[in-house]
């Protein structure tokens, strides 16, 4: 397996994207630390997607607040002491409720920012000794709400961008000994796609936009985050990975009049 013995910790690792992340981790052969507030509702394991070696093994979890600063230096020292080492740092933990900017204060929107740049940056830092020791990387998840405009999560796509921007900068101060990139995710599918796109003809339809006509499964987004950790990548750094399945077609393709006419001519 490419990355037989390698230790790895995804952040949010214990549902949605980062458990599909972790599993992706697990099929490669590395072993997984998955950290979050609350432990999976089962654990998060590789039984079932893959035979051989890989079948039946489990990530191991660690309750962990990634604002408590104190707290993730303690938990990445722990790593460091069960394992003795660390290649890879997945910062996947992040996210949002839907709210306009002027439905809540400066602290609600301030929170936003604080879990997705703040934490991952801190953890970044905390694990970075154990990084450089190993010349590992780090992966950061990053999102299309950071590349465009974003009603609804404003301060979540503001500190998608930044995140983007840091992960850039950390690749340059921390080589050559360790390799920084971000995949910028579009629409996955998880257990709480219904939340935000509505019944299975919702979440088609929704995919229907999509140019590769599906949203994005976790396992996706695994196989991608595999590829930057791994050797193949050895030369990859600085970079943002695009998973978004071609991205979003254009609105004005489809409200411009010359098109129907030609259609109909």
């Amino acid at each position: 397996m490419e990355l037989d013995g390698r230790v790895v910790v995804v952040t949010g690792g214990t549902r949605g994207v980062g458990a599909g992340i972790a599993r992706s981790f697990l099929e490669a052969g590395a072993h997984v630390v998955v950290c979050a507030r609350r432990p999976p509702p089962q654990p998060v394991s590789a039984a079932g997607c893959t035979a051989g070696r890989t079948a039946g093994r489990t990530a191991e979890f660690a309750a962990l607040d990634l604002r408590d600063t104190a707290a993730v230096h303690a938990f990445f020292a722990g790593v460091g002491h069960r394992y003795g080492r660390l290649d890879c740092l997945v910062n996947n933990a992040g996210g949002t409720p839907y709210r306009l900017l002027g439905e809540g204060g400066a602290e609600r929107h301030a929170r936003v920012v604080e879990l997705n740049l703040v934490a991952p940056m801190t953890a970044s830092l905390a694990a970075y000794p154990q990084l450089r020791e190993a010349h590992g990387s780090v992966v950061m998840i990053g999102s299309v709400s950071g590349t465009r405009p974003s009603p609804g999560t404003a301060a979540y796509g503001a500190a998608k961008a930044a995140l983007e921007n840091l992960a850039r900068t950390m690749a340059v101060e921390w080589a050559p000994e360790v390799r920084v990139n971000t995949l910028v995710l579009g629409m996955v599918r998880t257990e709480a796609a219904h939340l935000h796109y509505g019944d299975e003809a919702g979440i088609a339809a929704v995919g229907a936009t999509v140019p590769l006509g599906r949203l994005a499964e976790p396992a996706d987004v695994g196989a991608a985050a595999v590829f930057l950790a791994s050797g193949r990548a050895g030369y990859v750094s600085g970079a943002s990975l695009l998973v978004h399945g071609g991205g979003e077609r254009p609105a004005f393709l489809d409200a411009a009049t010359v098109n129907t006419v030609n259609k109909e001519s």
